[in-house]
């Protein structure tokens, strides 16, 4: 029932796992601090308050890019500002711990 809801509003799901087999950067916006005690293998990161001086750094505006944080709060501000930046495959996979079982 939940699915017929999630489609009848527009809702879809992302297939992380294949975001990431497809090439996808995952973006972990936390502090270097939080990163350090606990992150997903293969993530970048780059704090969100760092991150409109370090776009350069994610190079390639249209490869997928899943942002990710503690509580899904930044990771929706950093996807608000990539997709203001002209990245166009910006995706918010919200706690960077149920992401990481995601994938």
């Amino acid at each position: 029932m939940f699915e017929s809801i999630k489609k009848f509003l527009g809702v879809k799901t992302i297939d992380y796992a294949q975001l990431v087999k497809d090439g996808a950067i995952i973006l972990d916006v936390r502090t270097k601090g939080e990163y350090g005690s606990g992150h997903i293998r293969g993530s970048v990161n780059i704090p969100v308050e760092q991150l409109h001086k370090n776009m350069s750094k994610l190079k390639d505006k249209k490869r997928p890019i899943i942002t990710c944080c503690e509580s899904g709060m930044r990771s929706a501000s950093a996807k608000g500002i990539l997709t203001s930046n002209g990245f166009s495959n910006v995706h918010n996979g919200g706690r960077w711990m149920s992401l990481n079982n995601k994938i």
